[in-house]
């Protein structure tokens, strides 16, 4: 019998040297981003990393891009929700032209950036959602603590500020916009939905770059559907595009975008 040109010892080490390899280079991808915790008022702690522009001028002010992760990246080690999305700020031509503040908060397991009565809709395949305010989730109030904080610091430009999501995140995109529609300049969801009756409070405040794939069988597209008809019908700006034959990962075209990133920080506010 021909033996095997490996033997255990050889193919134990190559596990090991390959995930040694793999953590570095997630490291190297992520280390620019530094680890953060954030005291809620309710005593409860956000995690979430924060990338700062490269040789950060404090008298000057900076954009700040908001990103919300989805429900896979959920946990409380402040590191897997840099899986989606981070690489993308850290290109060397996207740091240079478009210096920003960019913050990765992270969902704790079990629970949501949207509430329950809003993911309904996705259980059911029905996109129904209550016509009665509600509040928002722990998660949610969270993040809407911290970037209350990262607002009033002197070095945010508030006609910059911008949110992004994918999945889990995208519904958490068009819930934090209804509780803060006068915050954000653009949204960019990705593979999510929402409550379209609550799109005439910030459609006409906000620009809107909406992602989806065509075959996606955990979100269905016809929930970004809705939502860009909704937003349509409220008066607002939205750009929609839906990926052929692409099922729930369309966040990776969507980062490949060439337009999205100039696009997003081409959006302003005015105080």
């Amino acid at each position: 019998m021909k033996k095997h040109p490996y033997n255990l010892k050889t193919l134990l080490l190559f596990v090991i040297l390959s995930a040694v390899f793999c953590s570095q280079a997630v490291y190297a991808q992520t280390e620019a981003y530094l680890k953060k915790e954030f005291h809620t008022s309710s005593g409860d702690l956000l995690p979430y990393r924060i990338l700062y522009p490269e040789n950060m001028d404090h008298g000057k002010t900076y954009p700040v891009v908001l990103f919300l992760h989805g429900a896979g990246e959920r946990g409380n080690d402040n590191e897997k929700q840099l899986v989606h999305g981070s690489e993308m700020f850290l290109r060397e031509n996207i740091r240079r032209d478009y210096p920003a503040i960019v913050v990765f908060p992270q969902c704790p397991e079990e629970i949501w950036w949207a509430p329950g009565e809003v993911l309904t809709g996705v259980r059911t395949k029905t996109f129904e959602f209550p016509e009665e305010s509600y509040p928002p989730s722990k998660p949610m109030q969270w993040v809407i603590e911290l970037m209350e904080e990262i607002i009033a610091k002197p070095y945010t430009n508030t006609q910059q500020l911008y949110v992004m999501g994918l999945s889990m995140g995208g519904f958490g995109t068009f819930d934090l916009l209804h509780r803060r529609p006068d915050w954000f300049a653009a949204a960019a969801p990705i593979c999510g939905g929402g409550d379209h009756n609550k799109a005439p409070l910030y459609a006409r405040n906000t620009s809107f770059w909406i992602f989806h794939g065509s075959d996606d069988m955990v979100v269905p597209v016809e929930g970004s559907v809705m939502m860009k008809r909704a937003i349509k019908e409220a008066g607002g700006e939205v750009k929609y595009t839906e990926y052929p034959d692409v099922g729930h990962n369309s966040w990776d075209p969507a980062f490949e975008e060439e337009n999205l990133i100039p696009w997003l920080f081409s959006n302003r506010k005015s105080d």
